[in-house]
């Protein structure tokens, strides 16, 4: 048995934390290591586990000639940038529905993928990722890798961001597919796994055989601890607001 605490700083990090209008990123997030998942875009950089696993979505739809990075990492100053052109070029309305304000952007983690079908002319701010063809082979089998088409029209009252079909964040598995399959936004999720507590009653997600265990614990001050079997496969992550969502594979 071992004994893990889990501390302010887990609160603001991992794959599940939310990043928007009413969680800004916090001073605590760490970014780790950045990488380009396309060679021939080498500044456009995301997360490198993400990055990883966005290259092995691609070589396996072979998608590569067809779909091309748009944004990945931004950097608070370079949000600021693209905030305000936007709001000079396009007007306050059109930015306060497709970008979102610094410090409230899911592209300042490094968790987040702007991707565009391939042509010579690709929109920054709107790019073009149609719900056919290649793009939507991506969009089908992306919940097994882990990533969500993050800002789904429908979902716009929540998520405070108009439809975003090119937008795409990686939260691990299966979280991205309990996300996609039951049709939640971010912030619905991880509500809803609230009601699983820690210790308690685990939500259960079996796939091929093998049983997941995913839970809610409440953040605690300093003394926030959780007990796992030496021999348990886990991942922590904080939600960046009040607890941590544990995953557990038995």
């Amino acid at each position: 048995m071992m004994i893990v605490k889990l501390t302010k700083n887990n609160l603001y990090n991992g794959s599940l934390v939310l990043v928007n209008a009413d969680n800004p990123i916090n001073e605590r997030f760490k970014y780790g290591n950045l990488v380009a998942p396309f060679l021939e875009y080498e500044n456009i950089l995301i997360n490198e586990r993400a990055s990883n696993i966005l290259r092995e979505v691609l070589n396996n739809i072979n998608g590569y000639e067809q779909i091309i990075p748009v944004s990945g990492y931004r950097t608070l100053e370079e949000q600021i940038n693209i905030y305000n052109s936007s709001v000079i070029v396009n007007g306050e309305g059109f930015t306060a529905k497709y970008v979102a304000e610094p410090n409230c952007s899911e592209h300042q983690t490094g968790l987040a993928i702007d991707l565009a079908q391939r042509s010579n002319n690709v929109d920054f701010i709107c790019p073009e990722f149609p719900y056919e063809g290649i793009c939507q082979v991506f969009r089908d089998v992306a919940m097994r890798y882990g990533f969500i088409e993050r800002y789904k029209e429908e979902k716009k009252d929540i998520t405070k961001i108009s439809g975003e079909p090119w937008h795409f964040r990686y939260v691990g598995y299966p979280h991205a597919e309990i996300i996609t399959k039951s049709n939640m936004a971010l912030e619905e999720y991880l509500e809803f796994i609230k009601d699983y507590k820690y210790g308690e009653n685990p939500y259960v997600y079996i796939k091929d055989g093998r049983k997941i265990e995913i839970s809610y614990k409440e953040y605690d001050g300093e003394n926030t601890f959780i007990r796992l079997e030496d021999s348990d496969l886990y991942l922590i992550s904080g939600n960046n607001y009040d607890g941590f969502i544990i995953t557990v594979w038995r």
